[in-house]
């Protein structure tokens, strides 16, 4: 579905209001500070990809604010994907800021606090995804937020173009094809991340960053493996079982863990895509589940519904 919202044609003294409200409704809910609330103008455009949306929005100056009261209320972690088109951006967020010219993109997180504010009229383009579905594609992507990528090569550069591509194709696509196009910019975004030097130095040593991400890229590509474990990943990746231990002690979690929860999210995204005719069963079956009754339950545990609640969101 493709929405646009303006406040064309909103009077004067109610558009600071309606442009809150819009803003919560194609993101989540902020505090804006207007430099001229009488004379406010903006546009958002949005386009849904299934589980992802990308907009591209156009206004005057504002200040956004997001306040761990605007977190406390029910409501799925997401992360903002900002691509500066015109003028520059400033965003802090943990204690870090940046500040972000066209050429330049980076990642603001739902759960915490942030500033995110221009001086002069921008062009933005966004996209938004989920805490689940960005974190089944890449460890902990919280790492990231508040740092500054480049948007003009490389992997990088293969994202932000998907992202310009997108809205002169959407009106001929299926619902079908645009979920599968959600999920390859969700990929895509990953990958920019991983591409990312910085990616080798964060948390760990480069050498066991390296190791870190083979382990990742591996236990992606065989999901489907029942017997995925320590030993089928060590082998795979050339090391011991030992030290793969050793470097998964350094994410704060355990390989089993990080394959269910990495299955799990896969088969959400599974049922939730239009079109996806197989059986619920064949899904969990694919995802490297062998008994579809602990399934069921590991799904409902992670996601507060069942499987066929899930499909019936899609």
């Amino acid at each position: 579905m493709k929405t646009t919202i303006t406040t064309e044609g909103v009077d004067l003294a109610g558009r600071s209001r309606h442009w809150h409200d819009t803003i919560a409704r194609a993101y989540f809910p902020l505090d804006l500070t207007f430099r001229r609330p009488e004379a406010f103008d903006g546009v958002i455009t949005n386009w849904q990809l299934g589980q992802v949306s990308l907009s591209r929005l156009t206004s005057d100056s504002l200040l956004y604010r997001r306040l761990p009261r605007h977190f406390r209320e029910p409501g799925p972690e997401e992360y903002l994907i900002t691509i500066p088109a015109r003028s520059e951006v400033r965003f802090s967020q943990g204690g870090k800021e940046i500040r972000a010219n066209p050429g330049a993109w980076f990642i603001e997180r739902s759960h915490e606090p942030y500033d995110f504010s221009h001086d002069d009229p921008a062009d933005l383009w966004v996209m938004k995804v989920t805490a689940d579905m960005l974190g089944g594609r890449i460890r902990a992507p919280d790492r990231f937020c508040s740092l500054e990528f480049d948007a003009t090569n490389g992997a990088s550069g293969f994202f932000t173009d998907m992202v310009h591509l997108i809205p002169a194709r959407y009106d001929a696509m299926s619902e079908e094809t645009r979920s599968t196009v959600g999920r390859q910019l969700a990929d895509l975004l990953a990958l920019a991340i991983q591409a990312d030097d910085r990616v080798m130095q964060s948390g760990v040593s480069s050498v066991r960053a390296g190791h870190l991400m083979r382990i990742e890229g591996f236990v992606r590509r065989h999901l489907d493996d029942p017997d995925l474990g320590p030993d089928r990943v060590a082998a795979g990746c050339g090391i011991s079982v030992r030290y793969l231990h050793e470097v998964l002690r350094d994410t704060n979690t355990t390989l089993g863990a990080w394959i269910r929860d990495m299955r799990l999210t896969a088969a959400q995204e599974d049922l939730a895509t239009p079109g996806d005719r197989r059986s619920i069963g064949e899904i969990a079956w694919t995802r490297g589940f062998t008994d579809q009754a602990q399934f069921s339950r590991a799904f409902r545990a992670r996601f507060g519904m069942t499987p066929k609640e899930a499909r019936g969101r899609g």
